[in-house]
């Protein structure tokens, strides 16, 4: 039965045709906007993957930043501690050559007392984005510094954070206002030090001048009068302090290491993470031209067959016409 009412090939023929265009938009939207998951609307278990990670990654973005920090700090006070290790080693070899009979004593401790302003330079300079490890201007000891190095969620969704610790306590070279804090500052007892040589003197390297505690020991100087039992002493101190100094510089470079290692699994993680989350929502560009083509076609089509099923009611009128 043919109908001027009712174009059921018309009606076919439209709804092909929108079918073809909705499908037009959806690809023009994925070229355009480079996702095939953009919205929760398109795929929103995908989305919702996708949504949490870029979220970690963002937090794993600042985590990078704490580790570059942390790491800025950590290469000042091994660079500082490592310039101080080489003072410090200086002053015993020149306290070495003080017990050589005949030496004139004083001098040499010119010498000592320039490099002591040396190391409270050093220790004082040691500093980034207001925060020095080397010296300690509090009444008690500086503690740990804790260095935000990694981002976590397990299973169930739960998130933490992971720190990597710096025993700043241990690296205190110099205490300003309680002296016993320092390494450099605080006293060590010369028979206290391995075999015991007839010197019961507590012995502290330099006198930082503590407006709170100060350290009760003698600081280590020469003079005229210096004996050698007294030379020796402060040897086996020095070598004491230089001993503790170094043992904190493996410490500290052992940490050093470790943020480096961290920053590169930061960075590799982050890239992986944008990966995963690519392969979830990015479009493939290929694929997407491809279909863009096809449906350019179908569309072209499906208008030509509209129009053939609009042209037969029109044929009707044909019957009516003599």
């Amino acid at each position: 039965m043919t109908s001027i009412n009712t174009n059921i090939a018309a009606m076919a023929a439209l709804q092909t045709l929108q079918a073809t265009n909705r499908s037009m938009d959806a690809t023009q939207n994925r070229i355009s906007t480079g996702f095939r998951v953009a919205e929760a609307k398109d795929n929103a278990a995908y989305w919702s993957i996708a949504t949490t990670m870029r979220s970690d990654n963002k937090a794993l973005s600042a985590v990078e930043d704490s580790l570059g920090l942390g790491a800025a700090k950590v290469d000042i006070a091994y660079t500082a501690l490592e310039s101080a290790i080489d003072v410090v080693d200086e002053i015993k070899a020149k306290l070495v050559a003080a017990s050589e009979p005949g030496v004139d004593k004083t001098k040499i401790q010119s010498e000592i007392s320039e490099l002591k302003k040396q190391l409270q330079s050093i220790a004082s300079s040691a500093s980034f984005s207001g925060e020095n490890w080397l010296q300690n201007d509090a009444s008690v000891a500086a503690g740990s510094k804790d260095i935000v190095a990694s981002f976590n969620r397990d299973s169930t969704g739960a998130v933490s954070i992971g720190t990597i610790t710096v025993d700043v306590t241990a690296m205190t070279l110099i205490g300003t206002v309680n002296e016993t804090t320092g390494v450099l500052t605080k006293n060590y007892h010369a028979d206290g030090i391995s075999t015991p040589i007839g010197d019961a003197t507590d012995y502290v390297l330099l006198d930082a001048g503590a407006t709170g505690t100060a350290a009760s020991g003698t600081e280590i100087a020469l003079t005229g009068t210096t004996t050698t039992l007294e030379i020796s002493s402060m040897i086996k101190v020095v070598d004491a302090i230089l001993k503790d100094m170094t043992n904190v510089a493996a410490n500290l470079g052992a940490a050093k290491s470790r943020i480096e290692l961290q920053q590169n699994f930061v960075s590799n993680l982050t890239d992986s993470i944008s990966s995963g989350i690519g392969a979830l929502v990015d479009a493939d560009m290929t694929e997407e031209s491809t279909r863009l083509k096809a449906l350019q076609t179908q569309q072209q089509l499906g208008v030509q067959a509209l129009s053939i099923a609009n042209s037969s009611s029109q044929a009707i009128l044909q019957l009516f016409q003599n």
